[in-house]
């Protein structure tokens, strides 16, 4: 049974799709593949630039990339490598055997965690999860990082 401004179901042709009221064609993505070992952007350019690798760019988020300048402090420091840290995953979940990316990986890891150790000794827990007991809920004490005079 057809209904008023809706296409009959099995009406729609070949390389088409339906839509609540229409056909439409269908959609298919490209999604480019990586090669071993690709250009990197630098670790606050990939965050920036919402990818390490500068072959998924798009060109769309340029307009984007011009609001988004940050400046550089340990709190954006440290965004910047969980950052990267998280594309290498990433890009290591199909490129396993990357070693000179795998080396890359591991190095940011023990830098994010030098970083995230001093940070805390000067600002205190980043979240509410580095909190210790001896501590007590002191996640809510202002300064917060963001604040002015807060991660001077």
């Amino acid at each position: 049974m057809e209904r008023p401004n809706q296409t009959p179901a099995g009406s729609c042709g070949a390389g088409m799709g339906t839509l609540p009221g229409s056909c439409a064609p269908l959609a298919f993505p490209y999604i480019p593949m990586q090669e071993q070992n690709p250009p990197r952007f630098s670790r606050a350019e990939a965050l920036q630039a919402g990818t390490l690798f500068p072959g998924l760019d798009l060109p769309f988020k340029a307009a984007i990339q011009a609001k988004t300048k940050l400046t550089n402090t340990a709190l954006v420091e440290l965004m910047a490598l969980d950052f990267a840290i998280k594309e290498l995953n990433l890009y290591l979940d199909t490129h396993a055997n990357d070693q000179e990316v795998l080396q890359l990986y591991w190095s940011y890891i023990k830098l994010a965690k030098e970083g995230r150790e001093k940070y805390e000794k000067m600002y205190g827990p980043l979240t509410s999860t580095d909190l210790t007991p001896e501590d007590g809920y002191a996640w809510l004490k202002d300064p917060w990082p963001w604040d002015v005079g807060g991660n001077d």
